[in-house]
């Protein structure tokens, strides 16, 4: 058994309105983010937590569904996916409700229907999705065979 330990940091200064914060990967690869109320809540520029859950799902559940396919001896050209994270904001305050997963593959020799039940397969193993589905109120999937 492996074990492996992924990390990232984020700062916040100011209160939650007026306020900025940052975030950073422990790779590098996301460095001082910037996370502000108005792209959280009104759309506006920068990034957000949703927006982060949303990027690690859906490259988790394409890594995995490429993982799983290749396994099985369908090795994809490509797999795509985006993630849609849904927060709702009510009177418990803020809650993420909803994910609907989006994904593309091109891979030969395989119908609609195989890659279906992979795709299947691949949203409820991915480890992401293991981690976010007791949490959420519904967990949708839309594949595509290219």
């Amino acid at each position: 058994m492996a074990e492996f330990h992924r990390g990232a940091d984020s700062t916040w200064r100011g209160d939650l309105k007026s306020g900025a914060g940052v975030a950073s990967t422990e790779s590098g690869a996301l460095s001082d983010l910037k996370i502000t109320y108005v792209s959280r809540f009104e759309n506006g520029g920068g990034s957000n937590p949703e927006e982060l859950i949303g990027a690690a799902h859906a490259a988790c559940y394409s890594m995995y569904l490429s993982a799983i396919l290749s396994g099985a001896g369908h090795v994809p050209d490509s797999v795509a996916t985006k993630a849609r994270v849904t927060l709702l904001v009510g009177e418990g305050g803020p809650k993420i409700t909803r994910i609907h997963l989006a994904t593309e593959g091109a891979v030969p020799g395989i119908d609609a229907a195989t890659f279906q039940k992979f795709a299947d397969e691949a949203k409820v193993g991915c480890p992401v999705s293991k981690l976010l589905a007791p949490g959420l109120e519904e967990m949708t999937l839309e594949a595509t065979l290219l």
